[in-house]
């Protein structure tokens, strides 16, 4: 019995002395973990708005280039990457509902931006697909924007416009004449 103490004493002291190490660890993988958090937050590299933004004006550069096959796959890039993005922001944002309301309104600002840039992103991939001759395929994305912006917004009135171009809907918008741009 008495060994079986002694042998219970000793681990005990052990795992104590080993504890302030551990917890050192601990201590170190969360500043590990936060400082490569932080490099997501970085303009232009990462996974954040600044990247998509980055990805849409290398598409910009590869239309202006000629390279039409490497626009679309950067524009594709973008709107996969902004869908992701606006996706995670919701549920974070429902998420800290009634619990702190910054941490909602932080990630509802964060998937606007998101969503303007999946906008941005459908309507230079529709403007390619118009370049290359299929409208059908132009369709369907103008139609995502509208959807997701509504004709109230700039986006979406440009992509109705398109729409009505295109020859798939006749009704001109009227209030995309009178209605302030923003």
């Amino acid at each position: 019995m008495r060994s079986c103490l002694s042998l219970t004493a000793l681990a005990l002291a052990a795992g104590l002395s080993l504890t302030p190490g551990v917890a050192m660890a601990q201590a170190d993988a969360t500043a590990a973990d936060s400082g490569a958090t932080r490099v997501l937050a970085g303009g232009g590299a990462g996974f954040n708005v600044a990247a998509v933004q980055d990805l849409i004006n290398r598409g910009d550069a590869a239309v202006a280039a000629g390279n039409l096959p490497e626009a679309r796959k950067d524009y594709d890039n973008a709107r996969s990457a902004a869908k992701q993005l606006l996706a995670f922001y919701r549920d974070l944002s429902g998420a800290f509902r009634g619990l702190d309301a910054r941490i909602p309104r932080e990630m509802d600002a964060k998937g606007r931006a998101a969503l303007g840039l999946l906008a941005e992103a459908n309507l230079r991939l529709a403007a390619l697909f118009r370049r290359q001759n299929q409208p059908e395929v132009a369709v369907p994305v103008l139609v995502e924007v509208v959807r997701l912006m509504t004709p109230s917004q700039p986006q979406g009135q440009k992509a109705y416009q398109s729409l009505v171009e295109l020859g798939f809907v006749e009704t001109p918008f009227a209030a995309a004449k009178t209605a302030p741009a923003n």
